[in-house]
């Protein structure tokens, strides 16, 4: 299977993507570059609420597969972005209670690619996550998920908390991974709900946690303390199908 370009090089191609309607994910900008053509630029990336970052002419010169990125760098989805409703309307026509996986500060591109791998084998509806200190739908995101990119949805949302309570309304409940939580076993998780699972730093970040209906953990008897996050989304994603399936 073939992934598209992510890195978009050059003036001109960059206003074109935008204009295309391609969705970008990060503009990398040379600091202190003003012209006409770039301010054009901006002013496009500021309608699509795209990420923008200034940089210097060394860190584009680095990122640079060409050497004639002309103070301009974007970087694109793989894949386009779904909606949230998209999700909603993929488990009515399935007859299903809604499953989402919601992601709070996934950086790292393989446990995304992983986690969105799971999502589709234990069959939920949609992957949820947030536009900023988060990884987005890349190359490698797209291998590691092995397929399942094309079928599971994947949306971005500005604010995961504004979200949770959205969904709440449409009847969903929501389940935090937390190593303080109640064990998974003791948890009813069953009908319309939400996973919400963090990074294995720092976890789910309060806000998030707060909107959050319970929290559960996963029993752990080794002697390191966490385990990494697609590990741990896919063991408690797991529990939610046995309960789902009894």
């Amino acid at each position: 299977m073939r992934y598209e370009e992510l890195t978009i090089e050059g003036r001109n191609a960059v206003m074109e993507a935008f204009r295309s309607g391609k969705t970008i994910d990060k503009l990398f900008v040379l600091d202190g570059c003003q012209d006409g053509p770039v301010k054009s630029i901006t002013r496009e990336a500021r309608k699509q609420d795209t990420i923008i970052s200034y940089v210097s002419r060394e860190r584009l010169d680095q990122m640079s597969g060409t050497g004639k990125h002309q103070g301009v760098i974007a970087f694109a989805a793989a894949y386009e972005y779904a909606t949230v409703e998209d999700m909603l309307k993929l488990a009515r026509e399935k007859g299903e209670p809604p499953f989402l996986f919601l992601l709070d500060n996934i950086e790292d591109p393989h446990n995304l690619g992983a986690i969105i791998r799971t999502a589709n084998l234990a069959g939920a509806h949609g992957v949820i996550i947030p536009k900023r200190r988060a990884v987005g739908l890349t190359a490698t995101v797209a291998k590691t998920s092995a397929g399942a990119l094309n079928y599971t949805p994947v949306a971005k949302v500005t604010n995961l908390a504004a979200t949770i309570e959205e969904l709440k309304r449409e009847g969903l409940w929501f389940v935090c991974a937390d190593m303080d939580g109640e064990l998974m076993y003791r948890c009813n998780l069953k009908g319309p709900i939400g996973l919400v699972i963090g990074n294995e730093g720092e976890g789910v970040g309060r806000l998030v946690k707060e909107k959050c209906d319970f929290t559960a953990s996963i029993p752990m008897k080794g002697d390191i303390d966490s385990l990494n996050a697609s590990v741990a989304a896919g063991v408690l994603a797991y529990e939610i199908v046995r309960q789902r399936m009894s």
